[in-house]
């Protein structure tokens, strides 16, 4: 068939272009607060970062798939459970990834003083932190709402890891954000940062280290603020059971320790071996001496004097960014090179017509959504593409039709190896052209992990029916597949238009 479509966006992708990409890549918000200085304190921006608000327990519940069990991302805290779920929002105007925390009933009793608290945190903005954007106090529900990480958090990347331990360079840092992300919060009144650890300490999509709102904001009312193992936890919280700044400078000590050993090891052993200048022992196995040891040297100085028993001799955030900042030496290479990880891409533009079921799945690159909105459809759409003689209904034109009758059962039992089959032989006799079988071939490739042959089926789909709404999702979602979210987003808000154009009484299939 020939090219179709004259304007730019309902043009079909060439497939040169289509190999030559691939080459290259083998709420609710009422209440809404200003965070603080105007948001941009630390380089992010009030345009990157939502201001604080209030979700409701509907919003949430969409953007977790109500709670359930596969969006968890971490659970911890005996003393005071909460568990933590990845989730998007489901606003047309705003589809970020977010993160839940959701505390336990008896958490937080009142719900001013948990409004209280969490307002205060979410007056901050700051580059090195994933900053609160909102909370949920509804009945019994208590929920915070913070940006969302999804490269990892430092405990993975240090003691878990797959393909490569984190260089020296990228340890400093690591070390020097948190710092300075900690300093950030003490100059704004919020210097207590509870159970600091390796768990708090995220990543980007950049790979750039952030520490976790969460810890800015107690576990409980009644101020259970350590879950990690007794021989990590400051001494004086041991004793009284209150966080002070100090306090969460020992934890940043064991960071430190972590960073350098790239192993759990106890504070006060951590010490005696630091005291006897067995520095080298401690040094992780895994950096196969790749490090400065002047700046270890630095590094292990500064970690014993966080870790002092008596808080009064321990640094303050300032010194530990003072101390950390002159030892950082690849300030020129990005964190996700140094991680060894892909960069994420950022999602693509909020489309600029209301989505539609179809364009919600396609948006969301829901294929088992997609693929049960075709199921429904069925062949609507192709009536009056066909128009077959009599003397046209030959044996050949019934063994074409039972190719797609085999292939539509196929696709309905999720047999989809089977169904690109039978479509393709439907397809391949050329009497008869269904946009329904281009469309449904389509997601059957998809679903094979296929997006060029994918991509390919959509554009015939839109050849057949030049304003076919169904041919432009199903490219949109080949295309973002395929990492050419520009070209997707563009496809996508062509497909809301001509939907929309079809439902106010537009001609052409919907």
């Amino acid at each position: 068939m020939g090219c179709c479509g004259s304007s730019l966006l309902r043009k079909p992708i060439p497939e040169d272009k289509v190999h030559q990409r691939q080459s290259h890549s083998n709420g609710k918000n009422n209440h809404a607060i200003p965070p603080a200085n105007g948001g941009d304190t630390g380089g992010v921006g009030s345009s990157s970062v939502p201001t604080f608000a209030e979700f409701s327990l509907a919003d949430l519940k969409a953007a977790t798939n109500n709670f359930s069990p596969d969006f968890i991302v971490s659970e911890s805290g005996e003393k005071a459970p909460n568990v933590v779920y990845k989730g998007r929002l489901q606003n047309q105007n705003n589809r970020r990834w977010i993160a839940v925390k959701k505390f336990t009933k008896l958490a937080w009793p009142d719900p001013k003083q948990f409004v209280d608290e969490a307002w205060g945190v979410g007056q901050l903005r700051h580059k090195w932190l994933a900053n609160l954007i909102g909370y949920c106090c509804d009945g019994d529900e208590r929920l915070l709402v913070a940006e969302y990480m999804p490269n990892d958090t430092l405990t993975k990347h240090l003691f878990h890891w797959e393909n490569q331990t984190i260089e020296w360079a990228m340890r400093l840092r690591v070390a020097l954000y948190i710092a300075e992300a900690l300093d950030y919060c003490s100059s704004e009144g919020r210097p207590l940062y509870h159970d600091l650890n390796a768990y708090r300490v995220l990543f980007d999509e950049s790979g750039d280290p952030r520490l976790s709102c969460f810890g800015l904001m107690k576990n409980s009312s009644d101020g259970k603020s350590y879950s990690t193992n007794l021989a990590y936890t400051p001494p004086e919280y041991l004793r009284n059971g209150r966080v002070t700044p100090e306090s969460v400078t020992f934890s940043f000590g064991t960071v430190l320790l972590d960073l350098i050993s790239g192993k759990h090891i106890p504070p006060s052993h951590a010490l005696d071996m630091i005291r006897g200048k067995n520095i080298l022992l401690l040094m992780d196995s895994h950096l196969e001496g790749n490090f400065s040891k002047e700046e270890a040297t630095v590094v292990f100085d500064l970690a014993s004097r966080c870790l002092q028993y008596e808080p009064r001799e321990r640094p303050n955030a300032k010194d530990l960014v003072e101390t950390l900042d002159p030892l950082q030496n690849k300030p020129e290479v990005p964190s996700h090179v140094m991680l060894g990880i892909q960069k994420h891409k950022e999602a693509p533009p909020t489309p600029q017509h209301p989505l539609s079921p179809m364009g919600d799945a396609c948006s969301r690159m829901d294929l088992t959504a997609i693929h049960q909105i075709l199921i429904m459809t069925h062949y609507k759409d192709d009536e009056g593409t066909n128009e077959l003689s009599f003397q046209e209904w030959t044996q050949q034109m019934r063994d074409m039709l039972e190719a797609r009758k085999r292939g539509d059962v196929a696709f309905r039992d999720k047999d989809f190896k089977t169904a690109i089959k039978c479509y393709s032989q439907f397809i391949d006799v050329g009497t008869m052209v269904s946009p329904t079988v281009y469309a449904r071939r389509s997601i059957c490739h998809l679903l094979c992990d296929q997006p060029d042959a994918a991509l390919r089926d959509a554009m015939q789909a839109q050849c057949v029916y030049p304003d076919w709404s169904t041919a432009f999702y199903m490219q949109s979602v080949a295309l973002a597949k395929l990492d050419m979210q520009k070209d997707a987003a563009d496809m996508l808000n062509e497909a809301a238009a001509l939907e929309e154009k079809r439902q106010r009484g537009g001609r052409g299939p919907s």
